[in-house]
C-alpha cells in the first residue's frame, strides 16, 4: 500500500474532483496489490470526491454495479456506475444481454447506475465485426432514451460512422437533450463541435498531458467550458508525470492542471467547473 501512496504527489489546492470514468474493478489493480481501500484512500488524498465506474459488457456491468454498491461512501467518496456493452464486446450482445441491461436499470432506479456504456464504435482494433458494432450501438442508444439516462460514447477511428448514426438518431428524436459524453475524445475540434451541438459533453484524460498533443490542446481550447468533464480511464492512460505506472483516480488532478494551463484558468476553477459539469451530465 505504501508504495502506491508514494507514486503520486497529491493535489494540495482547494478544489474537489469528479473522475467521470475509472474502471476500478479491473484486475490490474489487484495485480498491483491495490485494494479498493487503497485506491479510494489515494483518491481522497487527491481531493477526488466522486467517481463513475463504467462497464464494457454484461460481466463488467455486474462488476461495476457491485463495486459501486460495496464501496460508495468509503473515504467520503460517492461512487456511481454505468451498464452497457463496449464495441469490442458487441459480438457478445444478445437478447439476454438487452434484458439484463433493462432490468438492471429498472431495479436500480438511478441510485447507482447513472449511464449506459461504454457504447459506440471502435474500428482501430475491430474486435467485433463493424456491422455488429453499429447494430449494438444503435440498440443501446435506444436503451439510453428509454431509460432516460445519458450514455458514455467510445469512438476510435470511426468518426464518420459514429456521427452518421448520431445524426440519424438526433433527427429522429431518439437522442436525449443531454445525450451523454464522448469519453476520452480524440475527434477533431470540428467533429466534436457537432457533438456539442447535439448536447454532448466532452471528456478529457491523461493524453491531454502528453507532450506534443496538439490535437488534444486544440480540442480542449475549442469546447465550450460548460461541456468539459475530466476522467482518468483508470487503470489506463496514465498522465504525465506518472506514465509507466498504473493509473488511478488520484491522478485526475493532473488533467485539471493541464486544462487550466490551456484555458488560462486556475486549477480550482477547473475543479469547480468540471465537477459542476459532471453533476449536470449525470443529473446528480
Amino acid at each position: 500500500m505504501g508504495k502506491h501512496h508514494r507514486q503520486t504527489e497529491y493535489y494540495k489546492g482547494a478544489g474537489v474532483f469528479f473522475d467521470t470514468h475509472a474502471h476500478l474493478y479491473d484486475e490490474r489493480f489487484e495485480e498491483e496489490g491495490m485494494s479498493p481501500d487503497t485506491i479510494l484512500a489515494n483518491a481522497a488524498a487527491a481531493h477526488v470526491t466522486s467517481i463513475l465506474v463504467p462497464a464494457d459488457n454484461e460481466e463488467t456491468s455486474k462488476k461495476a454495479y457491485a463495486y459501486a454498491k460495496e464501496n460508495t461512501g468509503k473515504h467520503g467518496i460517492k461512487i456511481y456506475c454505468s451498464v452497457g456493452v463496449h464495441p469490442h464486446d458487441a459480438k457478445t450482445y444478445t437478447d439476454k444481454t438487452k434484458e439484463y441491461l433493462r432490468q438492471a436499470v429498472a431495479e436500480d432506479g438511478k441510485t447507482l447506475i447513472r449511464a449506459i456504456g461504454e457504447i459506440g464504435l471502435d474500428y482501430y482494433y475491430d474486435l467485433s465485426p463493424r456491422d455488429v458494432q453499429r447494430e449494438v450501438f444503435e440498440k443501446q442508444i435506444l436503451l439510453s432514451k428509454d431509460a432516460d439516462m445519458p450514455f458514455i460514447l467510445h469512438e476510435r477511428d470511426a468518426t464518420g460512422d459514429t456521427l452518421d448514426i448520431l445524426r440519424k438518431h438526433h433527427k429522429a428524436g431518439s437522442l436525449r437533450g443531454r445525450p451523454g459524453v464522448c469519453h476520452c475524445c480524440s475527434m477533431s475540434a470540428e467533429a466534436a463541435a457537432e457533438l456539442v451541438k447535439m448536447g454532448f459533453y466532452i471528456g478529457f484524460d491523461g493524453p491531454l498531458t502528453f507532450k506534443n498533443n496538439r490535437k488534444g490542446i486544440e480540442l480542449a481550447a475549442s469546447v465550450p467550458k460548460d461541456r468539459i468533464v475530466i476522467e482518468t480511464d483508470s487503470p489506463y492512460l496514465t498522465p504525465e508525470p506518472n506514465r509507466g505506472k498504473i493509473n488511478e483516480p488520484a491522478h485526475v488532478p493532473y488533467v485539471a492542471v493541464r486544462l487550466a494551463e490551456i484555458l488560462g484558468m486556475t486549477v480550482e476553477e477547473i475543479a469547480d467547473l468540471t465537477y459542476a459539469n459532471a453533476m449536470n451530465l449525470y443529473e446528480l
